[in-house]
């Protein structure tokens, strides 16, 4: 993540002081000195929408298999031992689990931050009474456009006033909540309007995701904007962001999935603001980009432990069979979690000669492998031209 309202001088929040601290640099098993990842738990494949981005690839059926209420406390307490900060609780829908009110407060028991990731059609406001008399920290709601854009990519009608009603019902009762918003070529250009929802609905966090090819988003690959219209979208994001700095508005504002995004406000702010971009690249620097494998880990609804909830196609090991704070800390068994613990030397192409790696880490491999079939290739959703990045002069070349 990228927290542009962060990096623009914003007020700091929970999630900065795991990716922004000094103690976050040089990290190889957590978010922190003495801390484990954030880990999302995708406690259930079962969602009641179809999306057609969704990396788990869910429908709304019963899938056999997922981990059990007592196994997912045994989990649980694992994680509490491996001091990790956060478990995001995702799907699938989670809210469809009967066990996630009690697996969430039993994880705020334990002192881990319990957070969710929903598509908001089942908050009521009941349940999100529920969430906040547990102690859930922060609940992310998707909405990836306006009503029918929306809709459309949900798969099903009526969608967004559902989601929209969702966060109302979080908001009437100040429990943290923002927006999801994954960008992609059918939504870019509502982005615009998107920030108006934020401030008319006095919505408090957004987070971009750009898009990754995987589950049924691997189909995307052609959805995704261009590399240009990525610089025009960083633009708008940052453009907005100093908008309601400068009125006095706090919103926070993240990115997802690109740390091309990152040396690009850098480098933006260097020309515009220099003291604000030295600050910016020190944040950066301590932070190290891409930190799949190191400070961010996924366990799936079997249970099994991957780099990241977008690369479930590389398993580690399984919590049935293995403590996961074992899993994680034992890179001896499996190439991939080893190199990515120290990447640098394995990447390739573009991404191997960056000047900036120390602050990319490589950006994102999901993206490289499903398009070059190599997870160590560059990542294709890399923005920044040669020039920017140290190599020979040249523009930006379009997918």
């Amino acid at each position: 993540m990228i927290g542009v309202s962060k990096l623009l001088g914003g007020k700091e929040k929970f999630g900065d002081k795991l990716r922004y601290s000094k103690k976050s640099k040089g990290q190889q098993h957590g978010a922190l000195e003495n801390r484990g990842p954030v880990v999302v738990w995708n406690m259930t494949r079962t969602c009641n929408l179809s999306c057609t981005h969704c990396y788990s690839d869910s429908d709304y059926k019963d899938y056999s298999g997922e981990l059990s209420t007592a196994e997912a406390k045994e989990f649980i307490d694992d994680l509490a031992d491996f001091n990790v900060p956060v478990l995001l609780f995702s799907g699938g829908e989670p809210l469809i689990r009967d066990d996630i009110f009690e697996l969430a407060e039993y994880t705020a028991e334990k002192g881990i931050r319990p957070t969710i990731s929903t598509n908001g059609t089942l908050i009521t406001k009941d349940v999100a009474q529920r969430l906040k008399g547990i102690g859930v920290g922060y609940v992310g709601i998707s909405l990836d456009g306006l009503e029918e854009t929306n809709d459309q990519f949900r798969g099903k009608e009526g969608a967004f006033k559902k989601a929209l009603e969702g966060i109302h019902n979080c908001l009437e009762i100040d429990q943290k909540v923002g927006l999801r918003f994954t960008i992609n070529r059918h939504n870019y250009q509502e982005l615009d309007q998107i920030f108006d929802l934020l401030e008319e609905e006095q919505i408090p966090r957004a987070c971009f995701y750009h898009l990754v090819y995987s589950g049924r988003g691997s189909e995307m690959v052609k959805e995704d904007i261009s590399l240009e219209e990525s610089r025009k979208v960083m633009d708008l994001i940052i453009e907005r962001t100093l908008d309601f700095q400068k009125r006095g508005i706090d919103k926070e504002i993240l990115t997802v999935d690109n740390h091309a995004d990152g040396i690009y406000l850098y480098l933006k702010m260097k020309q515009e603001d220099p003291a604000r971009a030295e600050k910016i690249l020190e944040l950066l620097q301590r932070n190290e980009g891409n930190r799949t494998g190191i400070a961010i880990a996924n366990v799936d609804w079997l249970g099994n432990v991957h780099p990241d909830q977008f690369t479930q196609n590389h398993t580690f090991g399984n919590v049935r069979e293995r403590k996961f704070s074992e899993i994680w800390t034992d890179s001896s068994q499996n190439e991939i979690l080893a190199g990515l613990k120290d990447r640098k030397n394995l990447l390739k192409g573009r991404c191997s000669k960056c000047k900036w790696l120390g602050v990319c880490n490589g950006n994102f491999r999901a993206r490289a492998e499903a398009i070059y079939g190599d997870f160590w290739h560059q990542d294709p959703a890399c923005y920044l031209t040669d020039e920017e990045i140290g190599l020979t002069k040249g523009k930006v070349v379009n997918k």
